[in-house]
């Protein structure tokens, strides 16, 4: 019995970290590799479907006529087009379609058939179970670049296969034929309403126009607008004059402009005078020249007075001679004025009658000139009238002219370049069902290994495992080659495994520096949820891990139902855990040793018959702690936890939980489940170990290089 340890290993700093959060789980994702995994284990399922559906196809196939095929062809010929000819016109964006469709009519189905029952040959048309004629498909396909198109018709027997093909090419022609003196009947009836209406308004016109040309002479009228339009424009110009010379007389008419002109002295002519002077018989011509004389000899007395005056005095003979000349002088030019103006008053109401005159004139012959440009305009507007109709019926006649031509004229531009070749048997439909069978088994099969990965909730890649348990694992453990599922070895050298030695490795750093609140975790529980998962040699080789590590390790056989570490490592099963904690041996003797340095085990004992009271025990507790102050690591491998109650009564007194994963072996469900009870049990999960990984998966891609592992590890128990 070795002495008792005390511990002393290496310090790590522990912050503090997230455990497993069941609530924030993420949704899981549809995983190509486990598919593929799928696909490689049942590949018999995909095996077994392709078979039954290719089974199924070939009764299918036998029990169907067989099918032949004949191919004619048609093309679009050429055209002579005439002047001014009406064409019929088709859609051209979608004639091939619209052919198409029109060759497997039931119209054309039914002149096809009627011609092949007038056939001279009369060949026979097969009828099915029901007594109607069997279906005979035809396709329509265009050449590529070309103005043909391809023809193939698809029957179940030849003779009347071909027979049918060349009855509808026929058919097609002659419907079209129809349809279109059909139209052009149609549309040479509605032409020709057009045409008699037409006839009927050019002769409604053309009769009232002969009616206003009978009552009207348009030769005079047009003469009279003339004449009346010249002398109009003499009236306008004469109202102009007179107009000028009423203005000239206001000027003159006035009294105190007159009478400012003789006072002043002046001799200027009166603005009238000439306008006077220019009518024949009004004398005012000698009247205004003896005025202009009398204004001269009135002006030149006063100039002499005023020479006079500045040497004589006013009572001198001279100067009195010369003021009773200037008196009688004014005398006489006041006697001009005033019968200068009496004739400008007369004059003036002259003018104005003339005004008046001219004015009733010119009203006169304005209505005379628009009542002859009114039935100028008249004459004019139904003339329009008559051409335009003449027109309206010139076109449509024409056009009754161009549909008559056109319909006698053959306008076909598709003609049958070949008639229905022989049928030939046709494999394509057999190759067709054999082929969408083969597909829709290959389909069946790897949809029904879809539904399996999708329904199955077993861990195959620790990629899953933290898309369903939110990123919970810490390490993971790769699956050794040449176990084909066994359970592993006991204890051996594992020279050829490096990857296997470095995932523990991996394990013991998550465990170093795993971010926990308060103090680094010393105390351990390794469990699963289900036995056979691995978690006893994951806690062996964990314990050798940290050990070699340089850390003093206890490692604790937890499972007193059915603990076996003590064969794995060799040792005894007595005294053990069950014996510490009913106090029938003690705890220094209870510590076992071997080969290994810094490591300390201690077994499970006898079975007792209640081991989930023994932990409820504070017993426990005393060993907890104490096992704390002597070790840096206590590690724990009990039963699992759907097998019994032990792990979650213990799990609550250490200071962390290890859940085991298996890959291909742990479902979903449980692991969950496993967990949930941990967490109700105020339980710490540190996280989740997944055994037994495939080491060829690209997860595992970082312990790949065995370059960099040349020193093998020894003394490691191989296991998944």
């Amino acid at each position: 019995m070795s002495e008792m340890p005390q511990a002393g290993g290496p310090e790590y700093q522990a912050g503090p970290g997230p455990t497993v959060d069941l609530d924030a789980m993420p949704t899981p994702k549809f995983r190509i590799q486990k598919f593929l995994a799928f696909l490689l284990k049942y590949w018999w399922v995909p095996a077994a479907t392709l078979i039954l559906s290719l089974g199924a196809a070939v009764l299918y196939v036998l029990h169907q006529p067989p099918t032949f095929v004949s191919r004619g062809s048609m093309w679009e010929t050429v055209k002579l087009r005439l002047p001014d000819e009406t064409l019929f016109s088709e859609d051209v964006a979608n004639f091939l379609g619209t052919q198409s469709e029109l060759l497997q009519s039931a119209k054309l189905r039914e002149l096809a058939l009627s011609r092949l029952r007038m056939a001279s040959n009369e060949v026979a048309i097969p009828v099915d179970a029901n007594g109607n004629p069997l279906a005979v498909r035809v396709t329509v396909s265009q050449a590529s670049k070309s103005a043909v198109f391809v023809l193939e018709a698809t029957g179940s027997q030849a003779s009347y296969t071909r027979a049918y093909l060349d009855a509808l090419m026929d058919a097609y022609l002659a419907y079209k034929r129809d349809i279109r003196k059909e139209v052009s009947g149609d549309t040479l009836a509605s032409i020709t309403e057009q045409v008699e209406l037409a006839e009927r308004e050019l002769k409604t016109h053309q009769d009232i126009l002969t009616e206003f040309e009978r009552s009207n002479n348009l030769a005079i009228l047009q003469e009279e607008g003339t004449v009346a339009g010249a002398y109009l424009t003499k009236l306008k110009t004469e109202l102009s004059d007179l107009q000028l010379e009423d203005q000239l007389l206001d000027a003159t008419s006035n009294e105190n402009v007159a009478l400012a002109a003789g006072i002043d002295g002046t001799n200027q002519a009166s603005p009238v005078q000439p306008v006077l002077a220019s009518q024949p018989g009004s004398g005012g011509g000698a009247a205004a020249l003896e005025q202009q004389n009398a204004s001269k000899e009135l002006e030149l007395l006063r100039s002499q007075r005023a020479k006079l005056s500045q040497y004589l005095r006013p009572m001198h003979p001279d100067i009195k001679k010369l003021d009773a000349d200037i008196e009688r002088e004014e005398k006489v030019l006041d006697i001009y004025r005033r019968e200068n103006r009496e004739q400008i008053a007369s004059y003036r109401q002259n003018t104005k009658l003339r005004l008046e005159s001219v004015k009733a004139s010119i009203k006169e012959w304005e209505s005379k000139v628009i009542e002859a440009n009114t039935h100028i305009a008249e004459a004019e507007h139904l003339k329009i009238n008559v051409q335009r109709a003449q027109s309206d019926y010139d076109r449509l006649a024409s056009m009754v002219q161009n549909v008559k031509i056109s319909r006698e004229i053959d306008q076909e531009t598709l003609a049958i370049l070949e008639h229905a070749s022989p049928a030939g048997r046709s494999y394509r439909a057999e190759k067709g069902s054999l082929e969408s069978a083969v597909v829709a088994g290959l389909l069946l099969g790897l949809g029904c290994i879809a539904l399996l990965t999708v329904r199955d909730e077993k861990f195959s890649s620790v990629l899953e495992v933290n898309e369903k348990l939110g990123d919970a694992v810490i390490a993971q453990v790769p699956e050794l080659p040449g176990l084909n599922g066994e359970f592993p070895p006991p204890m051996e050298n594992a020279n050829d495994s490096h990857v296997y030695a470095e995932s523990y490795r991996c394990l013991r750093s998550a465990l170093l520096f795993l971010p926990v609140d308060n103090e680094r975790p010393k105390v351990l529980l390794i469990t699963s949820a289900l036995p056979d998962e691995g978690k006893s040699t994951i806690a062996v080789n964990l314990a050798r891990t940290l050990a070699m590590g340089g850390a003093r390790v206890l490692l604790v056989d937890g499972d007193m139902r059915r603990g076996g570490l003590h064969e794995l490592l060799g040792l005894n099963q007595e005294p053990g855990l069950s014996h510490l904690l009913d106090h029938s041996a003690d705890a220094d003797k209870a510590l076992q040793t071997n080969s290994i340095p810094n490591l300390w085990f201690i077994a499970s004992g006898t079975r007792p018959s209640n081991p989930g009271d023994l932990f409820l025990r504070a017993d426990l507790d005393l060993l907890l702690r104490r096992w704390r102050t002597q070790f840096d690591y206590v590690l724990f491998d009990s039963s699992p936890i759907f097998a019994a109650d032990d792990a979650t009564t213990l799990a609550p007194k250490v200071d962390g939980t290890l859940l085991v994963v298996r890959s291909r072996f742990s479902t979903a469900r449980q692991v969950r489940a496993a967990l949930e009870m941990l967490q109700q049990r105020q339980a710490t999960v540190l996280g989740v170990v997944f055994n037994r990984a495939d080491a060829s998966a690209r997860s595992y891609g970082y312990y790949k290089y065995s370059k960099y592992y040349p020193v093998p590890d020894a003394l490691m128990v191989k296991s998944g």
